[in-house]
């Protein structure tokens, strides 16, 4: 009698376990009735790239992938890098993306993404990168290449650290012209795009040539960045704001 309770016990625990292991499953690149109410939308349905383009004319099945609900490059090193941009574009906004770095990988997330006058198609870019075996992680000034930072212009002022092979999560909030970076959870950088400190960042930059002056722009795509790297992505929302 005992051994038949003990393997009951043992039988529903396991059964109990895999529903909740499938609940867990099932949350992910979804939204909950508040998130829904509150105006959240998902930017990638964890089944396919509806939603998502190119600058390139090209389709981004062409370089991306989806699989077990992840999003990532369907390989490392292709010849031609795609990045892929969301249909529409946001100006105040929160920005949310899990993230999950692969050794030595180099990736972004950029907002405000929209063709300049001169320079090309331009966006700030929120840095995703293994700092530790990057060569990129070092160049730059003062840590503005690293994670989280602003690329190549303003280094974060408070270091997260994270495990390479770990889901993180990233977030931009942006309001007028005051914006701010998170990694799981807590605030590394905030700054203003019409202050003194932006603007000397920005002559400092590798985008001090683009007109209108780079990062003046109101609206623009969410873009996730092909740098040759696997990255995985899943639960990328937005909330206008």
């Amino acid at each position: 009698m005992t051994i038949r309770v003990n393997f009951f016990l043992s039988f529903l625990l396991i059964s109990v376990f895999g529903l909740s292991s499938q609940r867990a499953y099932a949350q992910d690149n979804s939204l909950t009735a508040k998130e829904k109410a509150a105006g959240w939308q998902l930017l990638f349905n964890g089944k396919d790239l509806t939603g998502w383009t190119s600058t390139k004319g090209v389709s981004p099945d062409a370089s991306w992938k989806v699989e077990n609900g992840q999003l990532s490059l369907k390989e490392a090193g292709g010849k031609q890098h795609l990045d892929i941009i969301s249909a529409d574009e946001y100006s105040d906004f929160d920005l949310r993306v899990a993230f999950k770095l692969t050794e030595g990988a180099n990736s972004g997330i950029k907002y405000f993404f929209t063709p300049y006058d001169e320079g090309g198609w331009l966006g700030m870019e929120y840095q995703l990168i293994d700092n530790d075996r990057h060569p990129d992680a070092k160049l730059g000034r003062d840590g503005n290449r690293q994670l989280s930072a602003l690329y190549d212009m303003l280094a974060v002022e408070k270091k997260v650290p994270v495990k390479v092979g770990e889901w993180n999560e990233a977030r931009v909030v942006s309001k007028g012209s005051e914006v701010s970076h998170y990694l799981n959870g807590q605030e590394v950088l905030r700054y203003d795009r019409k202050s003194a400190a932006f603007e000397k960042a920005r002559q400092l930059s590798k985008f001090k040539e683009a007109k209108p002056a780079f990062g003046s722009v109101s609206k623009g795509h969410i873009l996730l960045q092909d740098h040759g790297d696997i990255v995985y992505f899943k639960n990328v929302k937005i909330k206008a704001l």
